[in-house]
């Protein structure tokens, strides 16, 4: 039926390349609070895309990952620099972990400043939980451990997300129901609430706009079904 096919494939990179940029305390707040509250958010936080790009130029387009370099300044008065890591690929990349301390040593190497990296997983594999890179070789090691935020695990708390006035949760549910609902009937079911829940929660007009893009970004459906 109709109703039972499959849906096209999402970008992921521009919506949460967009989302992180628009709306980056309130990320941190829903999905990293204790990092949220070191940040001292009277002062302005800056993208540093030239940077991150010197670091990993010759990186594929289209790819299924999104990494965003932000400077903030701690609450103690230090510069940070946060690297966020979002892994959003249906068949989960075994060298993320790698990719995470590869771009945390380069950026302390050249820059010599402290470093924050954080992983958000986007993907739709449960098992799938990297936190660490660890190499051994010959009593030579490293260890390199970092914070991570599995999206999935909202499943088991959908009225948290549904009810948070943290204007970051919509993304959050897209990404979610992007993964999880792979048929056309449930797709637009899920698209249709999450707009309306835009509504329902009292968002200011410049959000409510926002949103809706994202969402319809991140959610996609054939084109009929987008114009009804």
């Amino acid at each position: 039926m109709d109703e039972d096919k499959d849906v096209p494939s999402a970008d992921h990179d521009s919506p949460w390349k967009e989302a992180l940029e628009v709306y980056f305390e309130p990320f941190l707040a829903l999905l990293f609070p204790s990092v949220h509250a070191q940040v001292d958010w009277a002062q302005p936080v800056e993208f540093l895309d030239k940077e991150l790009q010197a670091l990993d130029g010759d990186a594929e387009q289209g790819r299924q990952y999104v990494d965003k370099l932000v400077k903030v300044r701690a609450l103690s008065g230090i510069e940070t620099w946060v690297v966020v890591h979002v892994e959003v690929q249906g068949s989960p990349d075994g060298s993320f972990a790698e990719r995470m301390y590869r771009y945390y040593a380069r950026l302390r190497d050249k820059f010599s400043m402290p470093v924050l990296s954080l992983a958000v997983l986007a993907d739709a594999k449960p098992g799938f939980r990297p936190s660490e890179y660890v190499d051994d070789f010959w009593g030579c090691s490293v260890s390199f451990r970092f914070p991570v935020r599995k999206l999935l695990d909202w499943l088991d708390n959908w009225d948290e997300l549904e009810s948070s006035r943290n204007v970051f949760a919509p993304v959050v549910m897209a990404q979610i129901r992007e993964k999880t609902e792979r048929t056309l009937g449930r797709r637009k079911l899920w698209k249709f609430q999450l707009l309306k829940q835009l509504y329902e929660l009292g968002y200011n007009r410049e959000d409510i706009n926002q949103l809706y893009r994202l969402i319809d970004w991140m959610m996609r459906l054939p084109e009929p079904d987008e114009e009804r």
